[in-house]
């Protein structure tokens, strides 16, 4: 009877693992959805135009330099990469082989809120050593704005606002997301540009993993 009791019990937390299984499904189907759907929104929001002196500002700098902090970092070392495998000379802020910033040389500088201390800081540091800034934030009244030749404008919710109009996910995610997906866009554009087949960006991709 015991026995008996016991696989009956077996059976039913089987079922509710079951149940709570595919309920964690579901959510993260709704999550990926709703990601997705954020991003897609905000590719058709964001002025595109904006985008095209920042290639410039690319295409003409003797060497850039890249600084974000926290996740947009993350994102922002991804772009410094890929701009490394287009040939550029690139260098990603804070790193020990990073060189002084000089005239004739690019700073891109990303913040959701635009109010980073140690961003902002670089961002004025460069322009009074001569060199252009490009920001990229979501508060076109910020201080990192003040301290730009060019900002990107990109209409995300920002690191404080839990009002889930703009965005229904924590905090910055859908900045630091997008972050990822503009800079992959501009590569892609630079690379047209550039004229030169995969093959040839190949040969400078890290070989020493």
């Amino acid at each position: 009877m015991e026995l008996k009791a016991s696989a009956g019990m077996v059976n039913n937390q089987s079922l509710t693992n079951e149940l709570d299984n595919q309920q964690l499904a579901w959510d993260l189907q709704m999550n990926l959805d709703r990601i997705i759907e954020e991003n897609t929104q905000l590719a058709k929001k964001i002025q595109l135009d904006q985008l095209i002196p920042f290639i410039y500002h690319i295409q003409q700098a003797k060497r850039i330099f890249v600084i974000a902090a926290g996740r947009s970092g993350f994102a922002m070392q991804s772009a410094a990469m890929r701009l490394m495998h287009l040939g550029l000379t690139v260098y990603y802020v804070g790193d020990t082989t990073s060189p002084a910033i000089e005239p004739g040389d690019l700073l891109i500088a990303a913040s959701g809120s635009g109010t980073t201390g140690s961003i902002v800081k670089a961002a004025e540091k460069s322009m009074k050593a001569g060199a252009n800034v490009v920001g990229i934030t979501t508060n076109a009244e910020s201080f990192l704005a003040k301290w730009c030749n060019h900002m990107v404008l990109v209409p995300a919710a920002g690191k404080e606002d839990h009002s889930k109009k703009i965005s229904t996910q924590y905090a910055g995610s859908l900045f630091e997301q997008f972050l990822l997906l503009l800079n992959d866009a501009v590569f892609q554009s630079l690379w047209k540009l550039s004229a030169q087949p995969a093959e040839e960006l190949w040969k400078r991709h890290a070989n020493l993993e």
